[in-house]
């Protein structure tokens, strides 16, 4: 089992190495892909150096997977000629999320729809991904009409610049900026550039990817992106609107009993998810259960979730277990 990860140096890439080894993916032979200006140097996996390669020599070394993590438009360019020789690339990037004739895959959700023919598989949003993971049992079970969402998201989610902007104004250093203003000691209501519509692409990203993944095209969905001064993950404010009424201990029980969620939901204890209770783990977490008066059939609920892990590598890296077990690659 030949394994590539594109991107192998940066905080997704680094990531996906870390969550392989964690999970005892099969792999036989790693072939870590960077820029150009990175090939040569060596990595570490499992104890082991491994030399970065460049894209054209990882392709003529013919790998089962691809798993990517360089951006749309490396994805765009390099992808096809993964597939060409047969490998299955999995893509962390935007470039192939809404394309008609690829896949959008959450394992706990729609990994079904994976056939053999799917070389190109996308990974979705990281806010997304939670989200889509804990609107799914309620979905099944009682028809959603209205979804509106807030996000509060890690800088993490932008990378390493961002991450050292926030530790520069913590230390009183000038350096590069990630952003146009000031992260910390404050929030950044744009997640990405404005479209048209005066949403950002990041939010028109989470509103279209829920509709496909889901399979609701008409879904009823709006949403508000935040960038927030923190490292564990991203946090998100859900509202849901039913088309039955709802029985919140019934609520409670699909979220604790599905695949990759974890309920922590006790209020009168304080004990609800925050972004340190996601971090460095899998799990899709949800608290914050209650009812809204201001509307028939409705909800809120909170959602955390490493953006890295879950909302990242290892949405991936659960993707390539299944083409594994399912004898798709």
């Amino acid at each position: 089992m030949r394994i590539a990860v594109v991107g192998a140096t940066g905080l997704v890439g680094q990531k996906m190495l870390q969550v392989l080894a964690e999970r005892n993916f099969p792999v036989t032979e790693l072939i870590p892909v960077a820029s150009e200006r990175s090939v040569g140097k060596e990595i570490e996996y499992q104890s082991k150096k491994y030399k970065i390669v460049s894209m054209q020599d990882a392709i003529d070394m013919k790998p089962q997977i691809a798993l990517f993590s360089a951006g749309g438009f490396t994805s765009l360019e390099w992808a096809p000629k993964f597939a060409e020789v047969g490998t299955t690339v999995i893509d962390n990037s935007s470039a192939w999320r809404m394309h008609p004739e690829k896949k959008l895959v959450v394992p706990e959700v729609n990994a079904y729809v994976l056939t053999k023919e799917d070389k190109i598989i996308a990974n979705p949003n990281c806010s997304t991904i939670q989200l889509v993971v804990a609107l799914k049992p309620l979905s099944d079970d009682n028809p959603m009409k209205r979804v509106v969402v807030s996000t509060y998201q890690s800088v993490t989610g932008t990378g390493v610049k961002a991450v050292t902007q926030m530790q520069n104004e913590r230390n009183g250093i000038q350096g590069d900026m990630a952003y146009k203003y000031q992260i910390d000691m404050n929030l950044i209501p744009q997640i990405d550039v404005f479209l048209e519509n005066g949403y950002t692409k990041e939010e028109q990203k989470i509103m279209d990817e829920t509709k496909k993944i889901m399979q609701l095209p008409h879904l009823k969905i709006t949403t508000t992106t935040v960038r927030v001064p923190v490292m564990g993950g991203h946090s998100e404010s859900v509202n849901i609107e039913f088309t039955n009424p709802v029985d919140l201990a019934k609520i409670s029980s699909l979220l604790a009993n599905f695949n990759g969620i974890k309920l922590l939901d006790n209020p009168s204890e304080a004990h609800y998810p925050m972004p340190i209770t996601a971090h460095d783990n899998d799990y899709v977490w949800v608290g914050r259960i209650r009812r809204d008066d201001s509307a028939d059939n409705a909800i809120n609920l909170w959602i955390v979730s490493d953006n890295l892990r879950k909302g990242a590598a290892t949405n991936a890296v659960q993707i390539a277990e299944y083409l594994v077990s399912n004898e798709l690659i």
